[in-house]
Parts: structure tokens; sequence; C-alpha cells
């Protein structure tokens, strides 16, 4: 049987312009195959699930077959006990078995699965009467081959929390499914696990009845020791810039991105811990709260199981049925019919004058609620339902029965649905099929809330109406609520990881260095706001020029005469309105070579965010008696000068990159942006001296305040001479340093001042500070970390080197003949360091003074002439370059004023570098790449396209 998801929809009038792209679905790959079948833990050999044991002390062996026999129930008295954290205890809500042992249920391999059916009905008013409505099917598996992994998300809490599985190849992303969600890290250097020395976990503190790294292993997929340490690294206040490169072996050589997925899981439990006990104070309040109903809310590891078991004592909603029926003193009866039912007497309970135990009728239904109630909240009962899976796997097509594994829904198919619900527009329902209720309630009165001995009739149809009525009101919503926030979560999460890599992509583009730029923001009757900017990025002049009136060749000679003096022989279009009207100007004249002698160009360049910027306070600080119109045309030439130094001053949510950032949690998106920013910027390193206080404040260990202080320090006492003076800043303190001190740069070129700095020096010292050198340390403009030069200076000496060689090929020839002659582990081991920490210090003895990782980066294309979307035909090859990736595929400008679209499905393997595999997507902003025009559609003003190979 298949999870099916039913999608109703009509066809929506007014469209507005941009969303059919961003919510049209591609086809999918028609060729796709059923993923091969694995064994999995809990299966046997034919795939059927194994019964499954409760732990005892003693193993016992096996019974045979025949004399196995179902054994009932016994209710346990509720003890108090220390919980202990590193094995997930007794569910103390629910009466449990000492040895549950399941009985043999025969059926259909079809019957042992759970349908998922979602109905997207439109909510028609009276303007849409006469839409044509159409319909369609997507069908969606829960395969079998991840029925471990369901099993693990919920275990239950008479089971150990499950090991982490053992890696697997570095395969992590595959072009047929998802990128997979675990995070892969290699094995260690030295081949063992690195643990830190010592400190306490910051995870200890979250009382609850699990292992707090345990489940950080299992959700991340990542091992536990190097959860332990990425846990204890945040502790002592660690930014993730730090850790990935001077950390290297205790986070076994994780990229910023993994160690990122970790902190927000961490942050996830954090979270689920804090709601328990919040939840719990509530509870405590109210007078409400039970030993048993505590530990069900310590045993919660999702934010969806507090609010099931938090559901019936909320404020504002009714008493509920089972608190009503405790009330009037049927939970020992409750009690009874499980564990003594040959001795219940519900007669007994029956008193004629008291609503709800009038008659035996209304003592049996009290007994019910009660019973459904304990069902619904039972850790084990919750597991086995979560864990019903089909061992069908579907196949897909479009449209009309619509079939895929639920691990393979569309992440930009769940957000455009969410969103559609959100705008009123879309109805969406969860509609569990009665195949899944058959299956739950047989499990539950044989198996788990089988009673103790013999029950008559009327009392197995209490228990059998209890079940039916927990699973209605309880388990149902429950299941309907675990659907949707699973496929929101994933989709959300996808969709911030695609904005992470976008951003980060663009934020490297590699600086167009040396050259006089001439920004410009086109418009047509407002003119086209020009400014000329220096190689370093200073205003030489700013203007507004008419470019498409009746007087462009007046305009013409204007210019002439600004680029003439200037000697500007690069400009950079931003690509908003009039965008391809400014280029055909600029095109024409550059074919007449009216700037000459100067050899001119040009490039479009993305304007999204300029005008935003344009009036933020930052930018009124940075050019306060300036029109905002112009600044725009300052940032656009600025963007191709150096583009991470420009575009971290605008929001990352306005630079244009990305999809769905609307549709997603804000505080999530915001995290990982403001991450990847501080990363970029750090990788890159900043000159101190040069660099802007908004640069600045995006170095790891630095914020806003500390760079003010830093620039507060340059203004008194002139620029910094070595790092080590970052320590008279005030406010900058030694765990700050440590964060800092390897990302920033003192280069010579920038020092000028020393006096008034011996004067600080002194009087710092004076306050017990320690003396500080006014002396230029030639390592500072490396990336090696100053808790480090010691190790520096020894290597230097074996191999015979100096410090005035850095750099040189000579010194670069020497550290290889050493590398090759005695190996890096060697070396490292003589200088008592880590392989990682001395293959940093090689880098940065190695590379050239001003060295800049993002020289390997793509760079601006620039040319002469201009092509339009006619000259295109179907087959014509062409080169351009990636602007931005969605889920569905990336897009690509090949310089007729419109973005093609490269689908998902026509990016594979075979196309790609190798050490791009791994990406989801593998394409990112700024990438070079060769396509071929599949089809252009006048009409509707799109172009498909199909990778032929990225350029390098």
């Amino acid at each position: 049987m298949l999870d099916e998801i039913k999608v109703v929809s009509c066809y929506r009038m007014g469209q507005q312009k941009g969303d059919s792209e961003e919510l049209e679905e591609w086809l999918p790959n028609s060729n796709e195959g059923k993923p091969k079948g694995r064994r999995q833990r809990g299966t046997d050999e034919t795939g059927e699930k194994k019964k499954v044991t409760k732990r005892v002390a003693k193993p016992k062996e096996p019974k045979p077959k025949a004399e196995r026999k179902p054994r009932a129930a016994r209710v346990p008295k509720v003890k108090k006990e220390k919980i202990n954290t590193k094995q997930q205890t007794e569910d103390a809500v629910l009466p449990k078995p000492e040895l549950q042992q399941y009985v043999a249920v025969k059926e259909e391999a079809s019957h042992n699965a759970c349908a998922l059916i979602f109905t997207v009905v439109y909510s028609f008013s009276s303007l849409f009467t006469n839409l044509h409505l159409y319909s369609f099917w997507l069908s969606i598996n829960l395969s079998s081959n991840n029925a471990g992994d369901m099993a693990d998300e919920c275990p239950s809490s008479s089971q150990h929390v499950p090991k982490v599985k053992k890696e697997e190849p570095d395969d992590s992303f595959t072009f047929d499914e998802p990128a997979q969600k675990k995070q892969k890290t290699t094995n260690s250097a030295q081949g063992r696990p690195i643990k830190l020395k010592s400190g306490s976990s910051c995870v200890e503190d979250l009382q609850m009845n699990w292992d707090p790294i345990q489940v950080l292993a299992e959700k991340s997929g990542v091992e536990q020791w190097v959860c332990a340490n990425i846990v204890q690294l945040f502790q002592e206040e660690n930014t993730i810039p730090f850790m990935v490169r001077y950390r290297k072996e205790l986070i076994n050589h994780m990229d910023a991105d993994a160690v990122r997925d970790v902190q927000l899981t961490l942050e996830e439990l954090r979270s689920v811990a804090k709601k328990s006990r919040s939840v719990s104070q509530t509870l405590k309040k109210e007078g409400v709260l039970t030993s048993e109903l505590e530990m069900a809310l310590k045993n919660c590891t999702t934010a969806d199981e507090i609010d099931h078991v938090y559901a019936p004592y909320k404020k504002g909603s009714k008493l509920s049925k089972a608190r009503r029926a405790k009330e009037l003193g049927l939970e020992p009866a409750a009690l009874a019919l499980l564990q003594e039912p040959q001795k219940l007497d519900l007669q007994s309970s029956i008193q004629p004058n008291t609503k709800g135990l009038s008659t035996l009728d209304e003592v049996a239904t009290g007994v019910q609620e009660i019973l459904a109630d304990m069902i619904a909240k039972d850790k084990e009962t919750l597991t086995y339902v979560q864990s019903l899976k089909p061992k069908d796997i579907a196949k897909f097509s479009l449209y009309t029965d619509f079939t895929c594994d639920v691990q393979r829904i569309q992440h930009h198919q769940t957000l455009a649905i969410n969103r559609g619900e959100n705008l009123k527009i879309l109805t969406v329902k969860v509609n569990i099929p009665d195949r899944v209720k058959n299956d739950f309630c047989r499990w539950c009165i044989n198996v788990r809330w089988r009673p103790q001995g013999f029950a008559r009739p009327e009392l197995m149809t209490i228990l059998k109406n209890a079940v039916e009525d927990s699973y209605k009101r309880f388990i149902l919503p429950f299941l309907s609520r675990g659907y949707r926030s699973k496929l929101t979560a994933s989709a959300e999460k996808e969709s911030i990881a695609m904005f992470v890599r976008n951003l980060r992509q663009r934020l490297l583009m590699c600086p167009v260095r040396g050259r006089v730029i001439m920004g410009v923001d086109p418009g047509f009757h407002h003119g086209c706001k020009i400014a000329i900017l220096s190689p370093t990025s200073q205003i030489l002049h700013t203007d507004v020029v008419y470019l498409h009136g009746p007087a462009k060749h007046k305009e013409a000679e204007k210019l002439n005469l600004i680029f003439s003096p200037h000697s500007c022989p690069t400009i950079v279009i931003g690509n908003g309105k009039a965008c391809r009207e400014t280029e055909a100007f600029f095109t024409d004249l550059i074919k007449q070579r009216f700037f000459k002698p100067l050899d001119v160009s040009y490039c479009i360049t993305d304007e999204a965010g300029a005008s935003i910027y344009s009036v933020s306070p930052e930018a009124v600080k940075e050019m306060p008696d300036m029109d905002p119109n112009l600044r725009s045309a300052v940032s656009i030439g600025r963007r191709v000068q150096d583009p991470l130094a420009e575009l971290i001053k605008i929001d990352p949510k306005h630079i244009g990159i990305g999809t769905y950032q609307h549709d997603v949690s804000q505080s999530l998106l915001r995290a990982a942006l403001d991450g990847v920013v501080q990363e970029c910027v750090s990788f890159v390193g900043v000159d101190i001296n040069i660099c802007s206080e908004t640069l600045m404040r995006h170095i790891a260990g630095l914020n806003a305040g500390r760079a003010r202080s830093i620039m507060e320090w340059k203004e008194k006492n002139g620029p910094f001479l070595n790092r080590e003076q970052l320590k008279l800043v005030k406010g900058l303190g030694p765990k700050s340093f440590q964060q800092c001190a390897g990302f920033i740069r003192i280069n010579p070129e920038t020092q000028q001042s020393v006096a008034p700095l011996k004067q600080t020096a002194e009087k710092k010292k004076g306050k017990g500070s320690g003396s500080i050198s006014n002396q230029f340390n030639p390592l500072d403009q490396t990336c090696i970390h100053p808790e480090s030069y010691s190790i520096a200076l020894r290597f230097l000496s074996q191999i015979g080197g100096s410090l005035d060689q850095m750099g040189s090929a000579g010194l670069r020839q020497g550290i290889e003949s050493s590398l090759k002659s005695r190996g890096l582990d060697v070396l490292a081991k003589s200088l008592d360091t880590t392989p990682e920490t001395l293959q940093l210090i090689v880098d940065g003895l190695t590379q050239p003074p001003g060295f800049d990782i993002r020289q390997d980066f793509e760079q601006a294309d620039f040319k002469r002439e201009i092509v339009s979307m006619n000259d295109l035909h179907d087959g014509m090859v062409v080169t351009g370059r990636v602007t931005n990736t969605a889920l569905f595929g990336a897009f690509v400008d090949i310089g007729v004023g419109r973005s093609g679209l490269i689908p998902k499905r026509f990016i594979t393997p075979d196309k790609l570098p190798v050490d791009q595999r791994q990406r989801s997507l593998a394409l990112g902003p700024g990438e070079r790449v060769e396509v071929r025009v599949i089809n252009v559609d006048h009409q509707r003003n799109r172009i498909t396209l199909d990778l032929i190979r990225v350029l390098r």
C-alpha cells in the first residue's frame, strides 16, 4: 500500500509576474528507477519486520515458536528512581509489560503501511465560478528502506537510544534524490577520535530523560565524539570560522555548513528541553502535574511530542474527557481492566445521583476515555504507529498519478503548498486510510494493551472502543501534524541551505582590482545615474545622463568628456529597468570606437538591494551629501571592484538569491546568513588598518561594539603595527582576541606612525597588561594564528628558512622538499603539534604577500557586443554565468537580457567537475557554464537550457 497525497487544484487567474517561475514544477527524470532495497536493522531477509522483545537483565534462549504464547501486560507501580540519561527509561505515564511479545498477526504486505493523503482544494469566491478545475494525484511512499531511520526518530521508552549508524562512503549527493540530510565526516587524521581534555558539557542542564549527545548525533548524523567536541567548543565561545580553520582535528575536518547544522540541531534540542520545563512549570502552577505527566514531558525529543502531551491541559480548552472521568474516581477501574480484569466489577462504581456515574453505560464510557488518553500518551504506542511503513516503492510522473518516495518530495512543492495555504487560497487536509487504523487497533488490543488475564466480552468491548477513540481523537491528529511539520522542516532546511550556498558564492566572487570603473544605475525618464570610482573605490565623479531621450548624442559627448580625464576603461551596468537599452547604447559607442584611445568594455551586474542600501543609515553615514540615486550607482560599481566589502552592507535577503526566503523560518534564515557572512569575511581576511567598520564587525569574534572600539583606537593612536596591539583595545578580551586574530591582516604598506602608540602601550603596561611590542611581525600578514607563531619559527629553523623569505619560490621549494622526505605527520610530531596546524603553517609561509582566496573564484564577464533572445534557436551552444540556483534548477545569464533555466534533471554527475559532485545541485552563482538551448518560448519569455559542462 502506498502513502498517497491527493492534490486537487484549480487554475489561478491574475497570477503575478515572477510567481510562475518560482512555483513552476519541472518535469522529473522519466527514467528514474526504484531505489535499491537494502536489508535494514530490524528486518529479516524477507523484508518482514522482526518481532521485538524488551531488554532484560539476563539474556534467555529463545523459546521454540510453538511454545511462544502472548503474555498479558502487567501494570507496574510507579517508583521514584534516579533518571539514567544514557538510556531511555520506561514511560511511567502508562502501564508496561515486563516482557512483551508480539502476537503474530498475518497480513498482506500491502496492509503494513500507512497512507497519507494531502487534499489541496482551492477556496472559491464569486470571482472564480467559471474557472476550470484540474486535479492530479501525488502519491508518497514510505519506503521500507528507511524503516530503521523512522523508528529511530521516536525510540520506544523501553529501548536504548539507537547507536549512530556507521559512516557510508562520501557520496552525500545523488542526482536522482535530494541531498542527504546526514552530515558526513572523514576519519580523523590520527585514525582515532580526538576529544577535548576537560570541560563540562553545555547540555548537561537540559534535565531530560535522554542523552543529549546521543540524540544530537542521531539527528545530525555526526559521530558522537565529534558532537561532544563541537558542543564543548561552543561552550567555550568559539566561533564556527575559528573551529573550521584552527580546530580541524577536533571537529573531524567538517566544513562550516556541517558544523552549523549541528549547531542548529543543538539549539532545537535546547528549545525542546526549555519548552518541556516551561510546560511542567505551567502544569505545576495549575496543580495538575503528576510524576507520570512530568516523566512523559521529559521523554519528548521534539516540540510536536510536547504539544501532543500538553494539548489536553492547555488553558482555554475544555476539561478533557479523561480528566473528568478521573475526577469521578474511575482511574482505578481503568487500571484494573488491564491488570486484573477478572476481578473488575463496574456495577460497584455506579452512583445514581452523580452525573457520569449514574448508569453502567456512563461508567463504561468514563473508563474508555481514561484508557484512550493513556494509549495516546504512551511512548511505545506512538513509536509503533509512526513506524508503520509500506514495502512498495513508487515511481512518479507529472500531474496525473504522481507518485514518489516520501523522502523525495520536491521541497519547493512543499513550500508552494504552504504558501497557498497561508494566503487562504488552498485548503490542505491530511487523510490517513482506514488500513492504518486497523493495523493500529489490532496491535494495541493483542500486544501493547492486552489485559492480564481473562477479560469478559463487555470489558474487551470497552477496551476496543477506547483504542478506536484514542486513534480518532488523538493519534490521527498527531500523525497529521507530524507529517506536515516534517515535510515543512525539511523543505525549509533545504531552502535555507540553498540560500546559504548562493550567498557564499556571490560574496566570494573574485574582485576586479586595479581598474577605474564607472557604475551605471540605468533609467529612462529620470536618466542614468553614473559614478566614477578609483581603483581603491574612492568616488571621483558623479553625474546624471539622459541616454534614451532625443539629446542622446549630446549626452554621449558628455560621457566622453567624463571618461577621458579619469581614463576609465570599464563600465558596470545594473540589471534593472532600462538595462537592455543602456547596454545597447554603450555597445554602439564601443563599436564606433567612440572612446578611443581607451579600449572600453562593460559588464552587467545584479543591482538587487542597491536602492534599499542607498537610503540606509550606513549609506547616509558613508556618503552624507549625495543623492540616494547616485549612491546606487556607487554601490553598483563597487560590487564588481570588491563584491564582499560592498554586499555585506546589504541585508542578504535583498541580494536577489535563493527562493522562498519569505516562506521559511526568519530566525533560522537570519542565523544562517549571518553565519555565512562571518565565515566569508573571516576566511578572506581583512586588513585591519584600511577596512571599514561595517566589514570589521563581521569578523569572527568581533561585533558592532568591538569594531567601534577598534576604529576609535585607530583614530587616536594611528594604524596597528602588529596583531598583539589588538589586546590594547578596550573591550577586546583574551577570548575575542583568540577568535579574531587569525583573520586579521597587518600589511606593512598601511603603517605610518608609531610615536603615539608608545605612549598608549606604556600606559596600558602600567595597568598590568604586560609589554606589547611595537615591531612589525611578518607572520601577521598570513593566515597563521598567533598561538602557532612559535611552531612556525621552529619549523623555519628546521628547514633552514627565515621570515623574510615568506612567499618566495626558494622557501616554497625547501618546504616541499622537507615534506616529501619526512612527511607531514612526522614533522608535526617533531614540532609537538597536529598535522592540521602544520599544514596551515605551510600554507601561510608559501602563499605570496597579499594572497586572496577569492583569486580562484569567478570574476565578472566583460563584453563589447550584445545579442538578443531572437538570436537564439534550439540546439545552439552558448556560454553563460549562473546567476541564481533554486530547488528545481539553476538560472543562467547567457547575455540576452533574460536568464535561462537549467532544470534539475539536466544537472548530472558526468557534466560536473569531480570536486562539485558532492554539493546539492552542484552549481552556484558566479560559475561559468557551457549550455545548449533546448527551447525558446517567446510568448512566455522563457529559455530552457541543458548543461554541457562547467568551465574552469
